[in-house]
């Protein structure tokens, strides 16, 4: 790895709320990385950030795969609406217009 000249900058956001698998729903962490941060070498703060960055890929995707999975819902339409008329070509339809009980 290259020559370090600079100490890696925290990826913390300032959103610190923990999700239900507890990581830090804005930079990702899990509390172990958030709360060492400050001792850890500059090659393990990257790797850290490598893997925050593959959780929240991997966050965005349950998303998206969720609101690809959502049912689209079919209206039905109100009996209060009016009728649609509905052109039919078909020779072989049968008219019922003066059909009486």
């Amino acid at each position: 790895m290259q020559l370090e000249f600079f100490d890696v900058p925290s990826p913390c956001i300032g959103v610190c709320q923990s999700d239900e698998k507890g990581h830090c729903k804005g930079c990702f962490r899990t509390r172990d990385e958030r709360q060492n941060w400050i001792n850890l070498a500059s090659d393990d703060k990257q790797k850290v950030i490598k893997r925050c960055l593959q959780r929240k890929k991997r966050k965005e995707g349950k998303i998206k795969a969720k609101q690809e999975a959502q049912p689209v819902e079919i209206q039905q339409p109100s009996l209060l609406d009016p009728p649609s008329q509905v052109c039919s070509n078909n020779s072989t339809d049968i008219d019922f217009g003066d059909f009486e009980l």
